[in-house]
């Protein structure tokens, strides 16, 4: 765990020495699939303002723009080692950045953002900053802002079942959309929470 402040987080990888091979790990797991469909159920269009929180080394975040250039991106992590990786990532593309922030304390104001897009991050948390997060996450969003989710399930540090707990009781509307098989770590489940429009 890496100190910054009065906050913990945990670099991407679990340990700030593999942040090197964080891209390769994603690749060996087979998560590109997951990460595609990820962004294809968020249903992005022009115009959109898309955040990805825990965005990590970028990859969805950057995926996304090149898929649609005609939204606005910003991905946000805590790690500023991540955050230089992700930068080098989006070079010589506009309407993307990356930012420091934490899940649990969101630097944008309400309302703020079309769609918040997490990957592969809820299972970093303890339980009261999962709360915070999701919080965070249905304030920053419009009304009828939807919120996409990838994690997980069936392994002893991933939030399974809970998620879409989690997710009603800051008041999302919340569908599971599908799952992937993945090697190693076994499976991972998407999920859909739209902030309602009133």
């Amino acid at each position: 765990m890496t100190k910054d402040r009065s906050i913990d987080y945990i670099p991407a990888a679990g340990r700030d020495a593999f942040l090197p091979g964080y891209d390769l790990l994603t690749r060996v797991l087979g998560m590109r699939p997951a990460y595609r469909a990820l962004i294809d159920q968020a249903g992005l269009a022009d115009g959109q303002q898309v955040l990805e929180i825990g965005c990590g080394t970028g990859n969805v975040t950057v995926t996304a723009k090149r898929s649609h250039p005609g939204a606005q991106f910003t991905g946000s992590d805590p790690d500023p080692r991540a955050l230089d990786r992700a930068r080098r990532k989006a070079r010589g593309l506009s309407g993307i950045r990356f930012e420091r922030g934490y899940a649990q304390r969101l630097p944008y104001p309400d309302g703020s953002f079309d769609r918040v897009l997490s990957s592969m991050m809820l299972h970093h948390l303890d339980e009261d900053t999962k709360a915070q997060a999701a919080a965070e996450a249905f304030r920053v969003l419009r009304p009828g802002g939807s919120l996409h989710v990838v994690d997980i399930v069936g392994h002893p540090h991933g939030p399974g079942g809970a998620i879409p707990q989690l997710l009603g009781t800051v008041g999302f509307n919340v569908d599971e959309v599908g799952s992937h098989r993945l090697r190693l770590f076994g499976q991972v489940k998407r999920y859909r929470a739209v902030r309602p429009s009133a």
